[in-house]
């Protein structure tokens, strides 16, 4: 039980290694999330697997199960906002983008927003 608990604990070390040195070499906002979110998640996921596997008891898994709940509903809500705030603002590389599927969205804001009408969202 040990041995694979250990083994879950280096997986997440190595995924939090990997979001940290994303972080740090990429240069855009846009790729910055991604480097950092989708790791974390994972190896969250991995901490709690090797705590549950670890202590060798089913009893605590019900009690991990909200936290993974939560964990996979709220990263990528709070990366999704980020996100269009870094479009919003510019930083972002526009070469990177594959397909520029909020443009039209703003677009068509700032023409409601200019002609004086109301937002109902």
């Amino acid at each position: 039980m040990t041995i694979a608990a250990d083994l879950l604990l280096l997986g997440a070390a190595l995924l939090t290694f990997a979001a940290g040195l994303g972080l740090v070499r990429f240069r855009d906002a846009l790729s910055r999330l991604h480097a950092g979110t989708k790791p974390q998640v994972l190896g969250l996921l991995l901490v709690l697997a090797a705590i549950a596997v670890g202590n060798g008891r089913w009893d605590l898994v019900p009690a991990l199960i909200p936290v993974i709940g939560l964990q996979l509903v709220t990263v990528p809500v709070a990366a999704h906002m980020v996100a269009r705030a870094a479009y919003r603002t510019g930083n972002y590389r526009d070469d990177l983008l594959t397909a520029d599927e909020l443009a039209p969205a703003i677009e068509a804001a700032g023409e409601r927003e200019s002609s004086g009408i109301s937002d109902p969202s």
